[in-house]
Parts: structure tokens; sequence; C-alpha cells
């Protein structure tokens, strides 16, 4: 019997191996975490409801996945406190590694009474007014301070991005929607020494050069001015490693194809 379970066992052995290196090298590898609202990640399954698809589903599409994997774990309808009070943080928290990158998107749900005004560390206990419970309420800089000081200690790489713009036009040019969410970014982040990519600019001028005419045909439809769909997803998806791109140090070059 052992002429016959010796070839069995060696095949055995080189399976077990090869499973284990691949298991290594896919621990090994960096994760991009993606934390956001509904235009990162539309409705609860991701499934692209009524057409409609957050960038977050495409941008594995622009990156080399055998060097860098790709986790989107938005969720919509959430602002910059409930993503954490809904647990969606806490899926994702324990879970980064060193080296690991988490990028951070929010504003769009955030002009509610749960989110308070600025970039202080006063707080307020407020009534959420979808669920009726009161919660401690904190500043949006506040709160997107929180995500980067978690995501350090973790040994991640926090990278601030500014919310998406949405389908509304006037004279000719469509608007910066959440300018206060912007700058609020781009303050915290340079507070903390932290990478930001002004997304909303970069998403605005491109759309600014299209024309509101073609970006409604091709990216949006007439009855969602915030959500895109597929073709307005992967155009948002390919802005977002445009800004990736224009970093200095350029974290992104060896995993991005192309």
């Amino acid at each position: 019997m052992e002429k016959y379970n010796q070839p069995l066992l060696i095949v055995l052995f080189v399976l077990l191996s090869s499973f284990t290196i691949y298991k290594t090298r896919e621990n090994n590898k960096p994760t991009l975490w993606l934390i956001g609202d509904s235009t990162v990640r539309n409705g609860t399954y991701d499934r692209g409801d009524g057409g409609l698809w957050g960038w977050g589903h495409f941008i594995h599409e622009l990156f080399d996945t055998t060097k860098i994997s790709i986790q989107n774990k938005a969720f919509g309808g959430t602002s910059s406190l409930s993503f954490v009070t809904g647990g969606f943080w806490e899926k994702v928290r324990p879970n980064i590694k060193k080296g690991d990158y988490v990028l951070i998107q929010f504003g769009h749900n955030d002009g509610n009474p749960t989110t308070l005004k600025g970039n202080g560390d006063d707080s307020t206990m407020v009534t959420n007014p979808k669920t009726q419970k009161s919660v401690m309420a904190h500043s949006f800089g506040y709160n997107i301070r929180k995500y980067i000081d978690e995501t350090k200690a973790m040994g991640g790489i926090p990278i601030v991005l500014s919310l998406v713009p949405r389908n509304i036009w006037k004279d000719g040019k469509v608007d910066r929607v959440g300018a206060e969410y912007v700058a609020i970014d781009k303050e915290v982040a340079t507070q903390k020494g932290v990478d930001f990519i002004d997304l909303n600019k970069i998403i605005a001028d491109h759309y600014d050069e299209l024309g509101e005419a073609k970006v409604m045909a091709d990216y949006f439809t007439v009855k969602d001015h915030t959500h895109t769909i597929e073709a307005g997803a992967k155009f948002n998806a390919a802005c977002v490693v445009e800004g990736l791109r224009g970093l200095k140090k350029q974290p992104f070059k060896k995993y991005l194809l192309n």
C-alpha cells in the first residue's frame, strides 16, 4: 500500500504548500478600505438597485488586485457619526493592519442635528430625527479626526476625500455642493498631517468641461441628482484614482494599472 500512498501524500503536501503560500501572499498584501455613504457604495447590498452605483463598486478595476486588496465598506445613508453608531466602522477598524490605507468620504448626510458645524471639540446630546433616540453629537471635523486617529492607531494610513458633487447646475457650472465640508476636510487633513484629495473639485472641474447636457445624459437619471448610474460611478472612480496619482509621495503608483 505504501507505494500508492506516497505519491498521494506528495500531491497533498504540494497542494497544502501552495495554499499556504497563496494565503501568506494574500495576508501580506495591503488593503485599501473605503468608508463613506451611498455615493461610495449605493444601497444596502451594493446591487445597483434602480441602476444606481457608488464609485467604490468599480474602483478595483483600476488597481492590480494581485498587489492590493480593495474592501468597500461604505454604507448608504450614513453620516460621519452614524457610520460609527450604526456599527459599520467597528466592522472595519479591528481589521486594519499596518500598511493598509483607508479612504474616508463623508458629508452628504451630515446636514442634520447629529453632526455639529465646524471642526471643534464641543459635543452635545441631541435627538436623532430618524430614530428619535438621544445621541452624543460632535462636530464634522471631530468625527473625521476620529477616523484618522483610529486608523493610525491600527497602523493604517488614512486619506481624506471631500464629498462628490451633485448634478445641480447654475449658469452653466455644476454646484460645488457642501463647500463647508470640503473646507473642514482639508483643515482636518492639514492638522493631522494626512493626505487630502479634493474629489469634489476634481469631479466638478471635469463636469464643467463636459457640460450639463452630457453629464446628465451619461452619468445620471432625471430622478436622482446625487447617485450616479454605472458610467457615472466609473467616471468618479477614475477621478478618485486621479487624486491618488496626484499625491506627493505617490504611494499608489505600484498598485495602479496603466
